[in-house]
């Protein structure tokens, strides 16, 4: 006669067996979310880009969840804003990404913060570009390891507060670890993943991890190592070559991460996340782009779809999910798979859902929701009142309203109305048709707008006289600014250093 306990795991075995409970997920899963740079939803292998061969993020689309109509922002800090609090760039402050426009405002809680609060070691591998000023930057956010570059790409500087240390490229970059540069040795995407790599080895069995990842490639000044831009030599023009190459070059990367996560055992404990951070860049979109009109700074679908899997082996199983997700909803859903509690204030700042019905579940119900898209970028200073139709859209359902005006180009409503169900390349104008699916949208986006434009904390922020990584990188190095720094900077800021 068997015992009670041994009764009771022959009963679950028969359920599991049958369905009818599902596998035990394991406890706070150790989080490893790699965002790529300017990739568009068209340039990996598995989404039918013809020329471009991405083996392992191909193995992480077949072996993972897809939210195949997930979107993102137009441009990189505001995407990075929300995936870091879980609400629309502009609530952050976030409307641009230069001119002190790019700084995610310090009154918001980050997701670092809350899954350090719950247990997780925290680390950042990469570009930040959410604030180059040290109560910007990724320590003061809830991330216990930094290796990061400054600005929103790797030897880049804008007048005030963004930009990166003097004279970096993508090879050999100087790289601030935990506050101190390191001069290196290697191109910029290898460095950033060994490093992770080696961060990631040293804490695995002390805890679950938060791996944060994100790459500046393939963000211009385009370059990569010439093997990986080989391949793609006469099929295509040579900047798109240097930019596949890129693609190619994070493609073995990820490759090399998923061995690791092999090696070490703990695949199984693992959610390792993919994304890209905007649209395409353009002359690659021009090549192909899953059929998508648009890329990168647009308000249309190829500016904002992106690629989103979700590979957890024994826990989710592979399949496609299409409810209309938005990167705000990464926050809430890490927040749940770890278990963190989440106070008043950070309840109210969370706007997104949490993805883990789609995760778990193919079918599951998805109430309809309304997402709002603006590229921002408007002139310093400006009144932003006038740019309130400049390259934005609404998206509810399958009806996306656009209004197609060049960022920073002040202009009245010109909303056109598409099916994406239907034309995902948005060639077919319906809004004389649905009037009343246009006004509905409208009224929306009118009292959305009104909610945001009070919480553009950064429009009139001065910026600092000199870059803070350059200071920084001066200070550790010895020397000073250079006439090229000094073109930089904002003129009237010039006189007084």
């Amino acid at each position: 006669m068997k015992t009670f306990p041994s009764l009771l795991c022959s009963i679950v075995g028969l359920l599991l067996v049958t369905g009818i409970v599902a596998h035990a997920a394991p406890v706070q899963p150790n989080i490893l979310f790699i965002l790529a740079d300017d990739t568009g939803y068209g340039d990996l292998s598995a989404t039918g880009n013809p020329i471009i061969k991405t083996p392992n993020l191909d193995r992480l689309y077949n072996e993972g969840v897809r939210l195949t109509d997930f979107h993102v922002s137009p441009t990189c800090s505001p995407t990075r804003s929300g995936l870091m609090t879980g609400r629309h760039e502009f609530k952050n402050g976030v409307t641009h990404t230069i001119l002190e426009r790019e700084r995610l405002t310090t009154d918001a809680v980050t997701i670092a913060q809350v899954l350090k609060s719950a247990g997780y070691a925290t680390g950042i591998f990469g570009k930040w570009h959410l604030g180059d000023e040290a109560d910007h930057r990724p320590d003061k956010r809830g991330f216990d390891e930094t290796y990061i570059h400054g600005g929103g790409g790797i030897g880049q500087t804008y007048p005030g507060s963004c930009g990166d240390a003097p004279g970096n490229q993508y090879f050999n970059p100087a790289i601030l670890h935990n506050g101190t540069f390191e001069k290196t040795q290697g191109f910029c995407t290898d460095l950033f993943t060994d490093q992770a790599i080696a961060w990631m080895q040293q804490v695995k069995d002390r805890g679950p991890f938060f791996c944060y990842l994100p790459y500046n490639a393939a963000h211009v000044p385009l370059s990569c190592p010439p093997q990986y831009k080989e391949p793609y030599l006469g099929k295509v023009p040579d900047n798109v070559a240097t930019f596949y190459g890129m693609i190619g070059n994070i493609d073995e990367n990820v490759g090399k991460i998923l061995s690791k996560l092999d090696a070490w055992g703990i695949a199984k404990n693992t959610l390792v996340i993919f994304m890209n951070d905007n649209g395409g860049y353009g002359p690659a979109c021009k090549i192909f782009n899953a059929g998508m009109r648009g890329s990168k700074g647009s308000a249309w679908m190829g500016g904002t779809r992106a690629v989103s899997l979700w590979r957890w082996p024994g826990t989710l199983e592979p399949h496609d999910s299409n409810g209309l997700s938005s990167k705000i909803d990464f926050f809430p859903t890490a927040a749940e798979l770890a278990g963190a509690a989440l106070d008043e204030k950070v309840r109210a700042q969370v706007e997104g859902r949490s993805l883990v019905p789609l995760l778990r579940d193919a079918h599951a119900p998805w109430p309809e929701r309304t997402l709002f898209v603006h590229a921002g970028r408007w002139t310093k200073g400006a009144d932003v009142q006038l740019f309130k139709y400049s390259d934005c859209s609404v998206r509810s359902g399958p009806w996306h309203l656009v209004s197609d005006g060049p960022p920073g180009k002040a202009r009245d409503k010109g909303w056109q109305l598409f099916n994406v169900t239907t034309d995902v390349g948005e060639q077919h104008d319906v809004a004389a048709d649905h009037p009343d699916i246009v006004a509905r949208l409208d009224t929306e986006y009118d009292h959305w707008w009104a909610a945001v434009v009070p919480m553009m904390v950064n429009e009139n922020a001065v910026g600092p006289k000199i870059n803070p990584f350059k200071e920084l990188y001066w200070k550790q190095f010895g020397g000073g600014p250079s006439p090229e720094d000094l073109r930089l900077m904002s003129p009237d800021l010039i006189p007084n250093l």
